[in-house]
């Protein structure tokens, strides 16, 4: 196998060519749209499932993204459980601090979890709560990480808190501890959050090509992997505009290289496979993926000719941000779908970059405008179909628009060669379901007034 530095850009299959991109800038306070400062600090450790992760705060930010979310576990569950210390009005007057200390107590006691995540919140930040200063005392007293997320949800949006949450990880957790001596050093996954058990699929063909993985950072996740997460030889961002400040920071301090990639996609996956094994400098390893990923795309090419023949020419409009805003672009035009709209007010510069070396002129991009935006593209761009998250799921069933949900909360795995096949299938069913010739119909009473008998 030739070394991937010296393909030339146009043989390069998933926008290497780009320079690595910087982290997302931070937004201006109050900027929350789309979801808060602490909303993104749980998405980013919730996945975490054997830690305990306390808000304190009133009850309802307890409430506020925990369990809306697919990110599944194979084990442990302690991060589902809803821990709060409830803040009322007596606390948010006079402090609450003490209660604090009472309810990390109460975990450590009651749970002996190997790490306790407290966040902050919009009123405990307002109020002056000295998160530091009493996770430290307890973390001491204890002998138990206790680690502050200082992340109120006012500070700015979902994605400045995904960015506090891999701060705290990487100052309190990453290199506190050290993998077991027969462990080879691999790969961490950064920014993969097991939606729909994606990740499962991803250590699937990993395992298969002999690449071992250090860290999962942070979906199914165990604390101890984290914590060893520095002994890793390489990383893969999976999701730029969450924790690429995480992998620079890893980089700056131990020195692992990183790259961005994504699993969405027949070629996005075979790229990602074989960057990890060219940075894991295993010669053996980098023919195992040959062999894999050559099978993969050769029995995957098969299962698609009846789904490749049913979604060709077919138009969707996509509105998603981060990778996933290039990547399943990618993954679409595979399947022979154009995309002719596609969101971007998620996304980085860099991945807007990606976007238009995929779609160039070609699609319009929504930076702003949700629901009402998407439907006026639909319609201008004449699309077959709507590519977007749960919110907007409702909008276009009363428009009578096909959809598929592609992002958080949804249910199908998407993810490498079997997730390209699920895509492939959700896509025709959602376009030929019998629904839509049902709901074009006249109604029953216009039937009759037009004297037509059926």
């Amino acid at each position: 196998m030739e070394p991937m530095r010296k393909e030339t850009p146009d043989d390069q299959p998933c926008g290497s060519r780009v320079p690595k991109s910087k982290p997302c800038p931070r937004p201006r306070p109050g900027e929350a749209a789309g979801g808060c400062s602490f909303d993104g600090a749980q998405i980013a450790l919730l996945p975490i499932t054997d830690a305990a992760h306390l808000v304190h705060g009133p009850a309802a930010c307890a409430g506020n993204s925990w369990g809306s979310r697919g990110s599944l576990t194979s084990g442990p569950d302690l991060s589902r459980y809803g821990l709060t210390t409830d803040l009322g009005n007596n606390e948010i007057i006079f402090g609450g601090e003490k209660k604090l200390r009472e309810s990390i107590d109460y975990i450590a006691g009651r749970f002996a979890p190997p790490a306790i995540f407290v966040y902050s919140t919009c009123v405990t930040a307002l109020i002056g709560e000295d998160l530091d200063a009493v996770c430290g005392e307890a973390s001491r007293r204890l002998g138990l990480p206790v680690i502050p997320v200082n992340s109120p949800g006012f500070v700015g949006s979902k994605n400045l808190g995904n960015r506090l949450a891999g701060d705290a990880l990487l100052q309190y957790v990453i290199g506190t501890e050290e993998p077991d001596s027969d462990l080879p050093p691999g790969i961490n996954l950064i920014g993969e959050y097991n939606i729909a058990g994606e990740l499962w699929s991803i250590e699937k063909l990993m395992n298969q090509a002999g690449i071992p993985l250090t860290a999962r950072i942070t979906g199914d996740a165990r604390y101890k992997e984290i914590a060893c997460a520095h002994r890793a030889r390489a990383s893969m961002v999976v999701c730029s505009r969450a924790l690429l400040g995480l992998a620079r920071g890893m980089e700056e301090r131990y020195g692992i290289p990183y790259f961005e990639g994504s699993f969405y996609g027949a070629k996005e996956t075979t790229y990602s496979l074989r960057q990890m094994a060219y940075l894991l400098n295993d010669r053996e390893m980098e023919r195992r993926v040959d062999r894999l990923t050559e099978r993969e795309e050769a029995r995957l090419a098969h299962d698609l000719k009846p789904y490749r023949k049913a979604l060709k020419g077919k138009k969707a409009v996509l509105y998603t941000g981060g990778v996933k805003s290039w990547s399943v672009i990618s993954a679409l035009k595979e399947l022979g779908v154009q995309v002719v709209g596609v969101g971007t007010n998620k996304s980085t510069d860099d991945d807007i970059t990606r976007i238009a070396d995929r779609v160039g002129d070609e699609a319009e991009y929504i930076s702003e405008g949700g629901a009402l935006r998407i439907l006026k593209t639909v319609k201008e761009r004449k699309a077959d179909l709507m590519i977007a998250g749960g919110r907007n799921m409702y909008v276009a069933m009363k428009e009578r628009i096909p959809f598929v949900d592609i992002n958080q909360e949804r249910h199908r795995a998407y993810a490498g060669y079997e997730g390209l096949l699920r895509l492939a299938r959700e896509l025709t069913g959602a376009l030929t379901h019998p629904i839509w010739e049902l709901a074009s119909a006249p109604a029953p009473w216009e039937w009759e007034e037009s004297g037509d008998d059926r």
